[in-house]
């Protein structure tokens, strides 16, 4: 059965406790771009809720980080927390998608790129909110598909 895939940016966050990381999908679905990184506190949902309505954004992804071993533990409670005090600011609908790894991969990513850690924690929240976008709407186009 094919899944009817809406067309139209999605805003992915990667909630973290200093930053919230931020990527945008292009109106297609194929391809994330990070965005900014939000700093973490007040005020910060109600950015992430206007830079959604700002790009228009037909969906908000929001990063589950569940334990390899399948558990969700406090950081995931935090980040549904967080997504339900966003859904409370916005109209958009806001989903859920498993970011094990995805901060691993955007490490991986921007050391392959010839940065350091050190020098890539102003940006490796926004990277890790890319990973978790692009896997995402590549698991949506993938599903349209079947």
């Amino acid at each position: 059965m094919n899944q009817v895939v809406i067309p139209g940016v999605r805003l992915a966050v990667d909630v973290g406790s200093v930053r919230i990381g931020l990527a945008r999908s292009d109106p297609h679905g194929i391809l994330a771009t990070p965005l900014e990184a939000v700093l973490a506190g007040d005020g910060a949902v109600a950015r992430v809720a206007d830079i959604a309505r700002e790009l228009d954004a037909v969906e908000i992804v929001v990063g589950l980080p569940i334990g390899l071993n399948g558990v969700e533990g406090q950081a995931a409670n935090t980040a549904r927390d967080w997504a339900h005090n966003l859904a409370q600011c916005t109209e958009i609908p806001v989903v859920f998608v498993d970011e094990r790894l995805s901060t691993v991969q955007a490490q991986r990513g921007l050391r392959e790129a010839g940065r350091s850690i050190k020098t890539s924690r102003a940006v490796i929240d926004s990277a890790s909110a890319v990973v978790l976008l692009q896997s995402y709407v590549d698991g949506q186009k993938r599903g349209s598909e079947q």
